[in-house]
């Protein structure tokens, strides 16, 4: 390995917690006040809550010290709340549609360097919102077409890149990196919730209006902040190289050859470089003399049973539920009736940290036990711990025990998840189909999964209000 192979590797690290940043910035963006107020999710009309989230007004409460503004949902905070979550998982799906198009027409390193430049741009506009939730679901869409693009190309270039050696080893970090990036949003937002959100310094000014607007430098910067790793990410890529199968299936062999020798950190007539051209050479050959696949050999009634269970795989991977607790996990905590401190800062960022080391189980478990055994094991562990979860927040009101039984059953779920269906769907689609339309049916694939995942995190936040 030479500086040179590691940068590709540690690129598509950064641009991997990126998306992930993406994914689990919401949650927190969802409960500032700031944000609540200026997207009419809700209003203040400036009533006050102590530390325990109780309104100082009652006469019943003790503790008479304001802590947090006392918002009031609007009638359209469900649908608000969905449309602008979901919007960024519908641009994942035309992304990612377009990825092999684009990865094919121009290259995997251009499309990606130019996939994080409009991610750059998406979260500037998420920023810079005017005081109208079309224009933030805009911003999202044209991140998710630049996470949804980038997540396809981003692996391919790490396998057309990264030297043989480390090429697996960096390949299966991909769901690693994105809980890590979720970690990280969880850590940076709660800092900035902490500071904007307790004691705030209008707790006690007059309130005109009840949906006038506060200070937006929360939320603004906590979506702005995206901009500055996207442009990093566009400059880094501009100094890696393209891809040397890519050129071989352009003709330019002579730049793929001197691209392989820099990468191994050796001369072109070396015999390890030789080599890899030759096998990248006979790569393309073969492809080429296979011609295109159709979509219509997906439902052929050789390939048609793998197609159905990638399909549905990746549909009951997002309907176990895990991205209505990504999304929304502070809006349930706080309703299984933890403060506003514990709901926004400790408990998300507790369950990420699960979300993110049982991935290492994860990683271990699909060669030691096998694909199918992890789903069915880690299928059952997760009707378990719903149905404890369910049961246990059913007595929230009984006392605090309830409410840490019914919050470890929820990491416990996230467990399940990480360490089994987090990451098998995306192996087994990779795999099962016959090299002729693989790319074609793991694109069915992951159609499937950010479809499903962008009606969950849709219908989410009304399903919460009808159920409770």
């Amino acid at each position: 390995m030479n500086s040179f192979s590691i940068s590709c590797g540690c690129y598509c690290f950064l641009w991997w917690s990126l998306f992930g940043y993406e994914v689990g910035v919401m949650n927190v963006v969802l409960v500032m006040d700031a944000f609540r107020i200026f997207f009419n999710l809700c209003t203040w009309d400036g009533s006050k809550l102590n530390a325990d989230g109780i309104n100082i007004e009652d006469k019943s409460v003790k503790d008479k010290v304001p802590f947090y503004r006392d918002l009031k949902p609007t009638d359209s905070k469900s649908f608000i709340e969905g449309f602008i979550t979901s919007s960024f998982v519908l641009g994942a799906l035309c992304g990612a549609l377009l990825a092999s198009y684009l990865g094919e027409k121009y290259g995997r390193q251009k499309t990606i360097m130019i996939g994080a430049c409009i991610f750059a741009i998406g979260g500037i506009l998420q920023g810079s919102s005017i005081r109208n939730y079309i224009m933030i679901a805009v911003g999202r869409l044209i991140t998710g077409l630049s996470v949804g693009c980038n997540s396809v190309l981003c692996p391919t270039y790490i396998s057309e890149v990264a030297p043989a050696k480390i090429r697996g080893t960096l390949a299966s970090c991909y769901q690693l990196m994105i809980t890590l990036g979720i970690v990280i949003a969880a850590i940076i937002n709660a800092i900035v919730w902490y500071f904007t959100n307790i004691k705030p310094n209008d707790l006690n000014t007059p309130r005109t209006k009840i949906d006038a607007q506060i200070s937006n430098f929360e939320w603004r910067f906590a979506l702005c902040l995206q901009a500055i790793p996207g442009i990093a990410l566009a400059i880094l890529m501009s100094f890696l190289p393209k891809s040397p199968r890519w050129l071989c299936s352009k003709g330019r062999d002579e730049e793929a050859v001197q691209i392989l020798a820099k990468l191994n950190a050796t001369s072109v007539e070396d015999e390890l470089v030789q080599s890899e051209l030759k096998a990248i050479q006979e790569d393309v050959a073969a492809t080429v003399a296979a011609g295109s696949s159709s979509v219509a050999e997906l439902f052929s009634s050789v390939i048609r049973r793998r197609t159905f269970v990638v399909f549905f795989i990746q549909l009951f991977q997002q309907w176990t539920g895990v991205n209505v607790i990504m999304y929304y996990q502070s809006q349930i905590y706080n309703e299984m009736g933890f403060t506003k401190f514990l709901s926004t800062i400790v408990l998300p960022v507790v369950n990420n940290l699960v979300n993110f080391i049982s991935t290492f189980p994860g990683m271990w478990g699909i060669e030691k036990f096998g694909r199918k055994t992890l789903l069915i094991v880690g299928a059952i562990m997760m009707m378990i711990f719903h149905i404890l979860t369910w049961a246990f927040s059913t007595q929230t009101s009984k006392g605090e025990f309830w409410k840490y039984l019914s919050v470890i059953s929820v990491f416990l779920y996230v467990f399940a998840f990480a360490s089994t269906w987090g990451p098998t769907p995306w192996v087994y689609q990779s795999e099962i189909f016959p090299l002729r339309v693989r790319v074609k049916g793991s694109a069915v694939g992951t159609m499937s999964n950010f479809f499903n995942n962008w009606i969950i995190a849709f219908v989410g936040p009304a399903l919460m209000k009808m159920w409770g």
